[in-house]
């Protein structure tokens, strides 16, 4: 492969391709493997990077090892606000999460917003709840439990009002270097007003780094006047992201049209929770689409899916389908959806932008999913055979923090779906994140999250064992070297996953294991 002006300009026999451009940097692999680089479409920066600069709770073992960890981090930290990311009630025994007093007891006098794995719910300490302004009649409030819906929005944008300047711009370093460590040069941050504020993207759109951001901004609109105004007010470089219709399945906020199964204790709203409905989301998709710009929503539960469903088919009547399909709208982790649906998105070009590691974490006959909503609705989520098979276009990401950027474990998840059936092939769970992620971001040029002559050049070099790939049937077939074969490597997902040694963007190298 040679590279000239950030573009791959040969790929094929050596002896041609060192005849044709004799001053290229000669590179030896020694035995490493090239793969495009990978794109991770949904990632929310800050919050991901205090996961690694502050408190992270991943792995607690019970609700005393939560207050443990957090006894210790704020004997180090003191008068600092804690920002603690990522305990899961769903694996403890008891399934009890911590509350108000449990924080109060582990670092007594602090601020501390202590979220929820989903991101969707938090508890909070005293002194973060009295600093909270308009925090006690908010929806979704609770004395002593965690907080949802509003009253969690509340709470987290004044924690995050409390963080430093410092602390916020050491967090976007931290997980923007830890994505380029992992081969990934680009990655899509969903903001919005309930989200991270318009501070806090603006600075993250500010931010000089070798991996790309590409900003997307959470808020609905009734005009392709307001649509315009909207995106060049924010810098965005769409209108959709994180733009709630419902919440999550483990905060039992997605919004479902069946109760759910476990109501849980303090839950108030057994069928979950509604942000936005689907006239509003019709008004949002025929502005966006009027204006040429791409948009789309956060939908989790079946009801949320199908009113974004109802409002896709809105514009469609309105704008045409060919309108619709050229803006490339996106539905963000569409994990309710039945084939019918997905047909829909399939005519409209609608993408689904999915996190495979949600099926790892959770599905299952016995997993959050199963104790949520019943064994029987939880099988059916993230149907990623189904969906591809239909022909909608599959982007797969993260969601960091709620699942870390690390692309081949999400790879594997995608493969190894805990419902039989369910899984993709490892070429169709690769190309979701690659070319499929740069599709999600309105690069549709053919060549983007490929090597090839006219591709730019952007990469990651691998250490890695034996290379693999799955036949037609699924079934593991060892790599031919042959390159008439035209079917690119991957490496064996049951074995140890490849280590990232060098990552390329445009032909500038922006991480090298080592340095």
């Amino acid at each position: 492969m040679a590279v000239t002006g950030g573009t791959v300009v040969w790929l094929g026999e050596e002896r041609p391709g060192r005849a044709l451009h004799p001053d290229a940097e000669i590179i030896d692999l020694d035995g490493a493997f090239v793969t495009p680089a990978f794109v991770d479409p949904h990632v929310h920066v800050t919050a991901a990077g205090l996961q690694l600069t502050s408190l992270d709770l991943t792995g607690c073992a019970s609700r005393d090892d939560l207050i443990d960890k957090l006894r210790a981090h704020a004997a180090i930290h003191p008068g600092h606000v804690i920002w603690a990311t990522g305990w899961d009630e769903t694996t403890w025994d008891g399934h009890e999460p911590p509350t108000t007093s449990d924080l109060d007891v582990a670092a007594p006098g602090l601020a501390v917003y202590a979220v929820r794995i989903d991101a969707h719910s938090a508890a909070a300490s005293t002194p973060l709840r009295e600093a909270t302004a308009g925090l006690t009649g908010a929806p979704g409030f609770a004395p002593e439990g965690p907080l949802t819906a509003e009253a969690h929005h509340l709470v987290r944008h004044r924690a995050s009002e409390l963080l430093s300047p410092v602390q916020r711009a050491a967090a976007r370093t931290a997980v923007l270097d830890r994505a380029a460590s992992r081969g990934v040069v680009c990655v899509h941050e969903c903001g919005g007003p309930d989200i991270s504020g318009l501070d806090d993207f603006l600075d993250l759109l500010g931010t000089k780094h070798g991996v790309q951001v590409r900003g997307y901004w959470g808020q609905a609109v009734g005009t392709a006047a307001e649509a315009t105004d909207l995106l060049a007010a924010t810098g965005a470089d769409s209108l959709g992201g994180d733009l709630f219709a419902d919440g999550a399945i483990g905060s039992r906020t997605a919004w479902l049209t069946d109760p759910y199964a476990e109501p849980g204790i303090g839950c108030q709203h057994q069928y979950g929770r509604t942000y936005l409905d689907a006239d509003t989301m019709a008004a949002h998709l025929i502005a966006c689409t009027e204006a040429g710009i791409q948009s789309g929503f956060h939908v989790i539960g079946d009801a949320a899916v199908t009113a974004a469903i109802d409002a896709l088919e809105r514009a469609e009547q309105q704008c045409g389908a060919r309108a619709v399909a050229a803006c490339g709208h996106r539905l963000e982790h569409v994990e309710m959806i039945t084939r019918e649906q997905a047909g829909v998105l399939a005519r409209l070009g609608v993408i689904a932008s999915m996190q495979p590691v949600f099926d790892a974490l959770w599905g299952g006959p016995d997993g959050m999913y199963a104790q949520r909503l019943g064994a029987d609705r939880a099988a059916a989520l993230n149907p990623f055979a189904m969906l591809a098979a239909t022909g909608v276009s599959l982007a797969f990401g993260s969601d960091s923090p709620v699942t870390p950027i690390d692309p081949w474990p999400m790879i594997r998840a995608a493969v190894h779906h805990q419902t039989p059936g369910s899984g993709i092939s490892p070429r169709a769970a690769f190309s979701a994140a690659t070319r499929g992620a740069w599709r999600a971001g309105g690069v549709r040029d053919g060549v983007a999250g490929t090597l090839v002559p006219g591709a730019p050049a952007s990469y990651a070099v691998w250490e890695a064992g034996e290379l693999v790939i799955s036949a037609p049937s699924n079934a593991v077939q060892r790599w031919s070297t042959d390159p008439r074969s035209r079917v690119p490597p991957l490496p064996d997902l049951d074995a140890p996953l490849p280590v990232c040694l060098r990552t390329v963007r445009d032909g500038v190298t922006i991480y090298e294991r080592g340095q």
